[in-house]
């Protein structure tokens, strides 16, 4: 008798995708806010916004992935940060408009249904929306065989805020002479892989288990530091001070971000010897002789987020940062200029 073919035959395991949302049901309940309505499994997310707190509440979405890091989670084999990095790049990006992280929902395509690397990935998810104070309401665990390799997916999310509208964050306000304090990044965070790999994998010939007496760690586990979450640190901020403008330091480095909080006529001058330059991006510079600019363009250089503020503000804001234990550096000002980016010092960081 001819075989029947099954869901299972074609490469989808129904039962599988059963047993991963079984695996991260836990993790996922514990990022809820009061907000939240229904429980997981729903064909959509529900998420009851408390309007009464603002007179005019504006939402604030943004998407993003983790790109081509992923490579160096499938050589380690290790999938529990990744999925910060997918939280991280959202939240970042909107926390700059002035808005507080509401929730989240992620997107996770595999080649071959792996349960336990599942929840490995989403309970990272679920671990930074828990220190981001938003609520993981939702996602898609997609299984596409044929589509993806055994073992390697994908995953990209999307983030949802509020701010009130009278407090929303743009570059309206900023002023020459104001003051961009930096707040430090945890390591190279998710932009730049492709030349970091380039770098490491093919000019270097590593394969991730080095280890680099200079960083104190492996190739792999430095690279694999999941990008920083700063909804915690700036939230309060944005509360408390006047914030003119913010920058994400992402994709396009210093060069191509902070032009995007400046207005027209004006510029920003950095001085990057104000800050300690994380080891790794020295040592990616040396290994693969790249041009300083180049590095700027590319990296955060060890800053991941920055505020533009007046120079009274910036006093302020130092002494607060310090006395709840965070770091901060004045890194330069806004000058009247063509919209862009000068930076001196760079070269010479210990």
């Amino acid at each position: 008798m001819e075989k029947k073919l099954t869901y299972r035959d074609a490469g989808v395991d129904i039962d599988a995708g059963n047993y991963s949302v079984s695996l991260i049901k836990d993790s996922v309940k514990a990022t809820y806010r009061p907000e939240v309505l229904g429980d997981l499994g729903g064909f959509g997310g529900l998420f009851a916004l408390q309007s009464a707190k603002y007179k005019e509440p504006v939402l604030v979405s943004g998407t993003d992935g983790v790109g081509t890091k992923l490579r160096l989670a499938f050589m380690l084999n290790k999938h529990d940060t990744v999925g910060q990095d997918a939280v991280a790049m959202c939240v970042n990006d909107i926390l700059v408009q002035g808005a507080e992280p509401l929730f989240f929902l992620d997107y996770l395509a595999v080649g071959k249904l792996d349960p336990e690397q599942v929840a490995a990935v989403v309970q990272g998810v679920a671990h930074a929306c828990r220190e981001s104070g938003c609520a993981l309401i939702g996602g898609e665990t997609a299984e596409m065989n044929g589509f993806y390799p055994v073992g390697e997916y994908d995953i990209a999310g999307f983030a949802v805020g509020v701010v009130e509208k009278s407090k929303i964050i743009t570059s309206e306000r900023v002023k020459a002479d104001d003051v961009l304090l930096g707040l430090p990044s945890s390591g190279v965070h998710s932009n730049g892989y492709s030349l970091v790999r380039k770098i490491c994998f093919e000019h270097k010939g590593f394969k991730g288990d080095e280890y680099i007496e200079k960083l104190g760690r492996t190739i792999g586990d430095e690279l694999l530091i999941p990008t920083r979450l700063y909804p915690h640190v700036c939230l309060p901020l944005i509360e408390k001070f006047d914030i003119h403008g913010m920058v994400h330091i992402t994709g396009g480095g210093f060069y191509e971000n902070i032009p995007r909080a400046l207005p027209e006529g004006m510029s920003a001058s950095i001085d990057a010897a104000t800050w300690r330059m994380p080891m790794i991006f020295r040592l990616l510079q040396e290994w693969g002789n790249v041009d300083w600019k180049e590095m700027y363009r590319t990296f955060n250089m060890g800053i991941g987020m920055v505020l533009i503020v007046s120079a009274e503000e910036a006093e302020k804001i130092k002494q607060h940062l310090a006395s709840v234990g965070e770091a901060c550096y004045e890194i330069g000002k806004v000058v009247s200029g063509a919209h862009d980016v000068t930076i001196k010092g760079g070269v010479f960081h210990a």
